[in-house]
């Protein structure tokens, strides 16, 4: 790659990169869908617990049963949205571990620790979904991550047995740039961070 390709890249995928909220009429395939996970499948987790499951609403119809669950705010650009991603949880990853972490057992590790495979699996699903806003840019989608939706409604209607937690919403698609909000400022390293 060279240093051109690579700060096209940068630009791309981090700095003109923006949350979209509105949306070209364009249609998001499953084959593109499959290409995401198959990309954001590699970020690292906990003893490689990939505890992420992803839940794509493409049909007016599974949209429709998130409907009700949806803030005001949310609700008319999630319909708009040609997918929108539930972001979940598996509170039982620990089952998948003797295939993704075959060297020892760490199945028990999880298994006999509830609050630590809750911990677990919520830090690691919110990891795997930032990889997921990266793979999507990286396919030339436009990203709208959000919150304000009811999680009990969501897992309620979507995951009844209770295995799966929602956590946050991803909606995908082309964004419609004309429409996009002005950029609001991010805070300076000497705000955000510290070096010891």
């Amino acid at each position: 790659m060279t240093e051109s390709q690579a700060n096209e890249s940068v630009e791309h995928l981090f700095e003109g990169a923006r949350t979209h909220n509105a949306w070209l009429d364009r249609d998001v395939s499953e084959e593109v869908l499959r290409q995401l996970y198959s990309r954001l499948r590699w970020a690292p987790t906990s003893a490689n617990s990939n505890p992420g499951r992803f839940v794509f609403l493409r049909s007016q119809a599974a949209k429709q049963r998130l409907a009700p669950h949806l803030s005001p705010l949310n609700a008319e650009k999630t319909m708009a949205a040609p997918v929108c991603v539930i972001v979940a949880a598996d509170t039982q990853f620990y089952d998948k571990l003797p295939q993704l972490f075959p060297a020892r057992d760490m199945r028990t590790l999880f298994a006999d620790a509830p609050l630590l495979a809750e911990e677990t699996a919520i830090r690691n699903a919110i990891l795997q979904g930032g990889y997921l806003i990266l793979a999507a840019r990286s396919l030339g989608l436009d990203c709208g991550p959000m919150s304000g939706f009811s999680r009990a409604g969501v897992d309620q209607e979507f995951f009844p047995d209770g295995r799966w937690k929602s956590n946050f919403l991803i909606n995908l698609g082309y964004g419609d740039k004309e429409k996009v909000w002005p950029r609001n400022p991010r805070l300076n390293f000497d705000e955000a961070c510290l070096v010891l």
